[in-house]
């Protein structure tokens, strides 16, 4: 068995904007020994998704709003399910995340004084929203990488996660394999003390996504080393285009457009939506609310916006067909009553000057960009119908971290979208906000843990056998750990990488892979039902059990292919344990799913007849739902959200903490 092996201090795994920002935090913290690790630095998220308006959501900062952080802060938390420290951490620390992209270029609006104004986004009660287009978060990503290049801080590429080395609950390393054809070694292992995690959300376990294509997560990876999980039930879920993936919210769904509904081979067209409101007016006043409203809420079905989406789900899930978007015409009979629709969908659509016209004319007025992009992607809004699906899009769970950005796992930090720091619902844009401030806490962690970690040990690592600080970066030229530690982890690698080798099925990793996300987005989306999930896990299941009997073995080239589908099923039966586990505990639906109970208190009646549910979720969002994995095992704890801190603010308290913390 063929290693290769490094000694990294501190590894950030992941080129997004989470993970180039971690990298640069520790520099700035005098962390010298920093590499980055990735499968490909141009895939993932944050380079490759957008909608018609990227928001990044931050601090107020022009005119005279009246904010706070602890305004911020309250609002994070009023979501639901998120701790009060974690909300405190994401509002304080966002004008710093902020200001730090814009030194490096991210190109944020602002009036001729400098003041950076900003608009109000879902979930939102003040103006906080910002946005430098459709491709913020990919620009956000290009600037944070340009600064790790001047920094000179190593990238290492095409590497794939595969295991974290763990002993006595402490990181010591991780396993990954070789997504290159043709290396002397297919195995890397790097001994570290450090690992920020910024590898992004659990996209690759439903079929119906947003998520781009080369973004497949690592999440099962870190729950198979037993670190725990938080809120895995809590997604965002909403309309987005099939092909290219992208959201279709904000000014797509102001226009107006058509819905239109055909079978799979193209025949029966029609116009679904009207079946289901009392006239044109109310429904596209219901489709105008989507733009602002974009995320599937279960408090919004009823008399609100989210029934397009249980109409489009209805449509697309349960009847097989597929659903366009036609902006080439007006809805139903081509006219626009414009003075019918709602006050706030006309007033709108007057001041935008958009009273007028089809909607692809009413588009090209108010954001000829939103036209553009699909252009750059072989689609002509002008010609092209723009097939859509309901969506996952982001995970508002994750890894179960503290304040400090740190997981269960002692020395594992998590940073951006694999950290469950999102409750039950969250204001647009603040998961980019999130990622900069989880970078941040992670690396200053890391450095003043390092200040305070001065316990003198003797170094059996080699052969220096000198007397150093705990803490010291270089305890000798050979690594870290000593001989026996490296020993037992290498045996562990061993363990999990000899399994492929007795491999002996026939079935394909992309069609199983194609089956388990399809079966993923039809009971782990917006609508779910405890016995379908119970028969979906206990399928997955199966799957991991028999898997060196079912999957095809690989060639040396294709070996990630392996793992990659080994650790998503693991993901898929611990999310779907989860939302198993929610669904018995009886909480209801909220947030971005509804848990279908034939016992529950209201019909919904453009469902089938036994299709009735619970809604009124709300009392229940001080309770945060734990996972914990351990092996085959998968245990959860329920407990109350801890509230906002309360905070010395006593200037010359502080500034006295502040020198001991940082040793000044």
């Amino acid at each position: 068995m063929r290693f290769e092996e490094k000694y990294i201090e501190n590894l950030v795994i992941g080129t997004g904007a989470a993970g180039f920002a971690a990298a640069i935090r520790l520099f700035q913290n005098k962390e010298s020994d920093v590499a980055i690790i990735t499968e490909n630095r141009t895939s993932g998220t944050s380079r490759n998704t957008g909608s018609d308006k990227q928001t990044y959501y931050k601090l107020s900062l022009s005119g005279g709003d009246m904010d706070s952080v602890e305004a911020m802060a309250e609002d994070l938390f009023s979501g639901g399910c998120v701790d009060g420290e974690i909300s405190l951490c994401e509002a304080a620390l966002s004008p710093r995340g902020f200001y730090h992209l814009v030194e490096l270029g991210v190109p944020f609006p602002c009036n001729e004084f400098n003041e950076y104004m900003g608009y109000k986004t879902d979930h939102d009660r003040g103006r906080r929203a910002t946005s430098a287009g459709p491709y913020t978060s990919k620009m956000m990503t290009q600037c944070l990488e340009k600064r790790v290049e001047e920094l000179q801080i190593p990238v290492i590429e095409y590497y794939q996660l595969i295991q974290y080395l763990v002993e006595d609950n402490e990181i010591r390393g991780a396993v990954f394999v070789s997504t290159k054809a043709e290396v002397d070694s297919p195995y890397l292992i790097v001994w570290c003390r450090n690992i920020i995690m910024a590898t992004g959300g659990p996209a690759g376990i439903y079929h119906d996504s947003v998520f781009p294509y080369s973004q497949f997560g690592a999440t099962g990876v870190a729950f198979m080393a037993g670190a725990k999980g938080r809120n895995l039930t809590e997604w965002q879920f909403g309309m987005a285009s099939v092909k290219p993936r992208w959201n279709v919210s904000g000014t797509y769904m102001q226009v107006l457009p058509k819905f239109v509904s055909t079978e799979a081979d193209g025949s029966d067209e029609k116009e679904f939506l009207i079946e289901y409101f009392e006239d044109a007016s109310q429904m596209l006043s219901h489709v105008f609310m989507k733009g602002y409203q974009w995320p599937f809420d279960v408090n919004k079905i009823f008399g609100g916006s989210s029934i397009i989406d249980i109409l489009v789900y209805q449509e697309t899930i349960l009847k097989g067909r597929k659903v366009y978007l036609d902006f080439r015409s007006n809805p139903g009979d081509g006219e626009v009553d414009f003075e019918s629709l709602s006050e706030e969908a006309y007033t709108y659509l007057k001041k935008a000057g958009a009273l007028f016209g089809t909607p692809i004319e009413r588009l090209q007025l108010m954001n000829q960009p939103a036209i553009n992009f699909y252009l750059d992607h072989g689609v002509n809004l002008h010609t092209d119908r723009l097939e859509i699906a309901i969506c996952a899009q982001h995970n508002n769970g994750g890894l179960a971290t503290d304040a400090h950005w740190e997981s269960s796992i002692r020395g594992l930090f998590g940073a951006g979208e694999v950290c469950g720091t999102h409750g039950v619902t969250r204001p647009g844009g603040s998961a980019l906000n999130s990622g900069q401030v989880g970078a941040i806490r992670s690396a200053e962690s890391i450095h003043i843990r390092k200040l305070h970690d001065t316990e003198e040990v003797v170094c059996s690592v080699g052969e220096c056998g000198g007397v150093v600080a705990k803490g010291d970066r270089d305890i000798c030229e050979t690594g870290f750990y000593t001989e026996a530690t490296k020993s037992v982890m290498r045996a562990k690698a061993e363990e999990y990488i000899r399994f492929i080798e007795s491999a002996d099925g026939t079935s394909n990793v992309n069609d199983i892979k194609e089956e388990t996300t399809r079966k993923m987005s039809a009971i782990g989306g917006i609508i779910r039902n405890a016995d379908e999930i119970q028969s979906g896990l206990e399928f997955i299941e199966g799957l991991l059990r028999g898997f060196a009997n079912t999957v095809k073995k690989p060639n040396e080239q294709n070996l990630f292919h392996y793992y990659r589908l080994h650790q998503m099923l693991y993901c898929q039966k611990v999310y779907l344990t989860a939302m198993l586990d929610y669904a018995k505990k009886g909480v209801g639906s909220r947030g971005s799913a509804l848990y279908t109970n034939p016992l529950g208190e209201k019909p919904l009646d453009v469902l089938a007849d036994s299709f009735r549910c619970v809604l009124d979720a709300s009392k229940h969002n001080h309770l945060t739902q734990e996972v914990s994995c351990e092996g085959e095992e998968i245990g959860f704890d329920w407990r109350e959200v801890r509230p906002l801190p309360e905070r010395d603010d006593f200037f010359e308290n502080q500034w006295r903490l502040y020198r001991e913390r940082r040793k000044i």
